[in-house]
C-alpha cells in the first residue's frame, strides 16, 4: 500500500521518453488537444492506486498500534517497508528503460493486489490479529511490488502526450492524487470501523483495477530509439564490447599494402568482468545525470526534503491523535481535509503555472511552508490537524507541476527511468529515515518536536531554493540534460 502522507508527486517524477529538450529562449506551446484514451486510462489506474493506498494507509498505522506496538515501531514498519522497495527501483529501471515498462507495470499491480489480498485474508481468518510477521512481509512485497511500478511508470508520461500538454497531465495526476486523499481516508476510516479487513480488500480490488487499465492502453510505452538519444546506454555497450575483445575495425578493410586480410573473427563472449561493468555503467548513469544537471539536483533536493518532512510531520499527527483517543475515522478527516485542499490546488495549478513566474511560484511556496510545519507544533485536534495539512496540499501543486514538467523537458529519451529513480530514491529514502526519526523524537521528546524541527528543514530548503531557482527556472534557461561533454564522444556518434 502507498503511503497516506500527502505527498508532493514529485517523487515519482514522469520521465520523459521523447522529450522538449528546450532551446534557449523558448518555450513548448500550450496544447489545448482533449485528453487521448491513454491519458484517460493512465488518470484512472493512478486515481485507483491513490485511492486505495490511502483507504488502507491510513490505517495500517492504527492497526499497529491497536495490537499493542509502541510508535517506534509504527514508524519503523513503514521506514523498513519503504526502504525495502528503493533498492529495486534502480535496477527495473534499466529494463524499463530498454522497453519492459508496460510489462513491469501490468505484474507490479497484480503482485500488490495479491500482497494486499493475503493482509485482508489474515485478518479474517485470524479475527482481527495477525502476526506482526505477516503483515511485515505482506507490507514489504506490496512497497517493493509498488517502487516497480513507479520505476517503470517515469517516462509514460510524454509516451501518451503532446509536449505542450505536459504541465495539464501532470496536473491531472496530482488531482488524482488529492481526490483520493479526499474519499480514500474517509473511506478507509469508515471501512475499518466495520472491519479492519474491508481496507485492505479495497486497496487489493484498486491494483487489480490499475492493472486492468495498463493493460488497456494501446501504446506499447517504448521509447524510439534514435541515434544519439541514449549516449549513456550505447557508451555502456560500447565498454562491454571493448572490454570483450571486439573488432575495431570492419572485417575485410583492406590493409595499407593493398591486401585484404581474413576476416575479423565475430567478438568473444562477454566476460564476467565486462558483464559487471556494463551493469554499473548502466545503473551509474541516472546518478551522472541528476549530478551534472542543475535543474535535476534542485529537484532531487526540494523533492527529498518536502516528502521527508511531509512524512514525520504526518506521523507526529497519527501518534498525536492516537495517544489523546482519537481513532481511525478523525484521522481519516484529517486527511480528507487536506486532500479537498490538494484537489482544489492542483485543479488550479495549470492555470497558474501559465501565469505565474516558475521561479517566484517555487521560492513562494518554499516559505509558505514554514509557518505551517511550525504551528503543527501547537495543533492539539482533527480539525487544526486537517486546517494545517490542507494549507500545505493548497499551496504545493504549483511548485510540483512546474518542477516536473521542467524534470520532463530537461531529462533524455534513454535515461528517463534511471533518472526517475534517483529522484525517487532520495525521496523514499528520506520518507523511510524520517518515520522512525518522528516516532522516537515523540516518545523521548515531545509531540512538539517533530514539527518544530521540520520548520527548521524547511527553513534551510527555503533559502537554498531562493538562491538557485533563478539560475534553472527563469525564462530562457534550457533545460539541457547535461553538458555535451560530460558524454564520451564515441558515446555519442553510434
Amino acid at each position: 500500500m502507498g503511503s497516506s502522507v500527502p505527498e508532493t508527486g514529485a517523487s515519482r517524477v514522469p520521465a520523459v521518453s521523447t522529450p522538449p529538450v528546450l532551446v534557449k529562449g523558448t518555450e513548448p506551446a500550450e496544447d489545448t488537444e482533449p485528453a487521448t484514451r491513454d491519458v484517460r486510462l493512465f488518470w484512472c489506474a493512478n486515481a485507483a492506486d491513490s485511492l486505495g493506498s490511502q483507504a488502507s494507509g491510513v490505517v495500517l498505522p492504527l492497526l499497529l498500534l491497536g495490537l499493542g506496538y509502541s510508535p517506534a515501531v509504527v514508524g519503523l514498519v513503514a521506514g523498513v517497508s519503504t526502504a525495502t522497495g528503493l533498492v529495486l527501483g534502480p535496477l527495473v529501471a534499466v529494463p524499463a528503460d530498454r522497453g519492459a515498462r508496460k510489462r513491469v507495470m501490468f505484474w507490479s499491480a497484480v503482485v500488490s493486489a495479491l500482497a494486499m489480498g493475503s493482509v485482508a485474508v489474515a485478518l479474517a481468518v485470524a479475527e482481527g490479529r495477525p502476526s506482526l510477521v505477516h503483515l511485515l512481509a505482506a507490507v514489504l512485497v506490496e512497497r517493493t511490488a509498488t517502487t516497480c511500478y513507479e520505476a517503470a511508470a517515469r517516462g509514460t508520461v510524454s509516451l501518451i502526450s503532446t509536449p505542450g500538454n505536459l504541465p495539464r497531465v501532470v496536473a491531472g495526476l496530482e488531482a488524482g492524487d488529492r481526490g483520493a486523499l479526499v474519499a480514500g481516508p474517509a473511506l478507509g476510516g469508515m471501512l475499518y470501523q466495520v472491519s479492519r479487513a474491508l481496507p485492505f480488500v479495497l486497496d487489493a480490488v484498486s491494483y487489480a483495477v490499475t492493472a486492468v487499465c495498463v493493460r488497456a492502453m494501446r501504446s506499447h510505452l517504448r521509447a524510439d530509439r534514435t541515434d544519439g538519444a541514449d549516449a549513456a546506454g550505447t557508451t555502456c555497450r560500447a565498454d562491454a564490447a571493448d572490454l570483450a575483445g571486439g573488432p575495431s575495425e570492419p572485417a575485410g578493410s583492406a590493409a595499407p599494402d593493398g591486401s585484404v586480410p581474413r576476416p575479423v573473427p565475430p567478438p568473444a563472449p562477454r566476460s564476467a568482468r565486462g558483464t559487471r561493468s556494463a551493469l554499473a555503467a548502466e545503473l551509474s548513469a541516472g546518478v551522472r545525470l541528476v549530478r551534472t544537471t542543475p535543474l535535476l539536483r534542485l529537484v532531487l533536493v526540494w523533492t527529498t526534503t518536502v516528502n521527508g518532512v511531509l512524512a514525520a510531520l504526518y506521523y507526529d499527527a497519527v501518534f498525536t491523535l492516537q495517544e489523546s483517543g482519537h481513532g481511525g475515522t478523525p484521522m481519516g478527516l484529517v486527511l480528507a481535509l487536506s486532500g479537498a485542499a490538494g484537489l482544489a490546488g492542483s485543479l488550479g495549478a495549470p492555470r497558474l503555472v501559465r501565469r505565474l513566474s516558475p521561479v517566484r511560484a517555487v521560492v513562494t511556496v518554499s516559505w509558505l511552508m514554514v509557518p505551517l510545519a511550525a504551528a503543527l507544533a501547537t495543533a492539539g485536534g482533527p480539525w487544526a490537524y486537517g486546517a494545517l495539512f490542507g494549507g500545505f496540499c493548497l499551496i504545493m501543486p504549483p511548485a510540483t507541476v512546474i518542477l516536473q514538467a521542467r524534470a520532463i523537458q530537461g531529462t533524455p529519451p534513454g535515461l528517463q527511468a534511471r533518472a526517475g529513480s534517483v529522484l525517487a530514491t532520495a525521496a523514499g529514502g528520506a520518507a523511510a529515515v524520517t518515520p522512525a526519526l518522528a516516532g522516537f523524537l515523540t516518545v523521548h521528546a515531545g509531540a512538539a518536536v517533530p514539527a518544530l524541527a521540520s520548520a527548521a528543514v524547511l527553513v534551510l530548503l527555503a533559502l537554498h531554493t531562493t538562491l538557485g531557482a533563478g539560475r534553472v527556472l527563469a525564462p530562457g534557461v534550457p533545460a539541457k540534460a547535461a553538458p555535451a561533454g560530460d558524454v564520451p564522444a564515441r558515446g555519442r556518434g553510434r
